[in-house]
């Protein structure tokens, strides 16, 4: 296993829907091991395979253990998902969210509270995830990459998107670099002509 290099904002494999697997390689299997390693390496909580410059329908997510208010942990969570696609998606909400393909900057969207995902696994079998919280987000997030939209793209205005204080990960004043990340958004997005 090893770490690869990330692709970043303009990078247009970022803007492009990924192809379909029909048939899981050696090759394909021995990439989603290193996207695993590199996503544990960049700290992400999942990775889609455009991230890595590959254009495939790959993606993998790993929800760390929490504490619940009870003071209970959860079980961590992890799920490599081959040619995912949501199904069916339930109520919105306001999160706030990041990305390893446009580092140093939040921002504050709408996502769905709960979603219900199809997918395959490794072995090419069917497999549904119903899911709620930072695991629907999640799934939301990754499954966008592989359809060629970053979560800029589902923000409303530049005034949601903020730069990160990268010596105490605070906060900062938007700035003229968090308007260009904003412009940017629009770079290399696919066009859709009405016939």
């Amino acid at each position: 296993m090893s770490v690869l290099p990330l692709t970043y904002i303009p990078d247009q494999i970022l803007r492009k829907k990924t192809r379909k697997v029909s048939k899981l390689t050696d090759e394909m299997v021995s990439l989603t091991d290193d996207m695993i390693e590199t996503m544990h390496a960049e700290h992400g909580v999942g990775i889609a395979a455009n991230q890595v410059g590959r254009n495939l329908r790959i993606a993998y997510i790993e929800i760390p253990e929490e504490s619940e208010e009870n003071g209970e942990l959860t079980e961590a969570m992890s799920y490599l998902l081959i040619n995912p696609e949501i199904i069916k998606r339930v109520g919105i909400r306001e999160i706030d969210e990041g990305c390893l393909s446009i580092p140093g900057f939040r921002g504050n969207l709408s996502r769905s509270v709960k979603v219900t995902v199809r997918a395959q696994d490794i072995n090419g079998k069917e497999f549904r995830i119903k899911a709620e919280n930072l695991l629907a987000q999640a799934l939301e997030h990754e499954i966008d990459h592989l359809n060629g939209v970053l979560y800029v793209d589902r923000m409303e205005d530049a005034e949601k998107l903020y730069l990160l204080d990268p010596a105490d990960g605070a906060q900062s004043q938007t700035n003229m670099t968090t308007i260009n990340i904003w412009n940017m958004r629009h770079f290399a997005q696919p066009v859709v002509r009405k016939s």
